[in-house]
């Protein structure tokens, strides 16, 4: 039986397993990763290298308009596995998207 990790308090610690990590270049024009996440996939880690706007969709294509994300300060989404990808853009400077699946 795995026991889940406790705080001082008693409190539940959420962790995570760390599986397959995507990687995408973004500029003023949006770069999405190529593949869905794992069919088992629930939840994602999102981190950009600068500012950006993120879209998780089947298809996305973010834009200015979609969700600012801060850069270098990891974000966690829940997505639709088998199906969602996860796009940036920047917000004022080009940087990468890492998509990291959590198990």
């Amino acid at each position: 039986m795995t026991v889940a990790a406790q705080d001082d308090n008693g409190n539940y610690i959420p962790a995570f397993g760390l599986g397959t990590v995507q990687t995408v270049a973004y500029t003023g024009t949006a770069g999405a990763i190529s593949n869905a996440v794992g069919s088992s996939t629930r939840m994602v880690r999102v981190w950009c290298s600068t500012d950006a706007h993120i879209l998780i969709a089947a298809s996305p294509t973010a834009d200015t308009n979609d969700t600012p994300v801060t850069g270098k300060a990891a974000e966690y989404f829940k997505v639709r596995g088998g199906i969602d990808k996860v796009s940036a853009v920047q917000q004022s400077a080009g940087g990468d998207l890492y998509v990291t699946e959590l198990e």
